[in-house]
């Protein structure tokens, strides 16, 4: 099965790597791409603390909600 990637076929790839080539030369390719792979990590870092964040809320929440339902069954 072959799943294109954005639609994009491999000319039209290498294409826009040349010219990403001359636009920023060789030398802040890397520096492009460190700077890219630590803004992505930033990302999974504060998307995995929101994560977090809502699933300790929840269960206080869901505590809340079982509190509240054992309180009235008892009544």
């Amino acid at each position: 099965m072959h799943y294109p990637l954005l639609f994009i076929s491999g000319a039209e790839i290498l294409v826009v790597l040349l010219v990403f080539l001359v636009l920023f030369g060789s030398k802040k390719i890397p520096e492009f791409a460190k700077g890219l792979g630590k803004g992505l990590s930033e990302f999974k870092k504060a998307t995995d603390d929101i994560k977090r964040e809502i699933n300790e809320s929840t269960k206080e929440m869901t505590k809340d909600i079982n509190d509240i339902k054992k309180d009235l069954n008892q009544s």
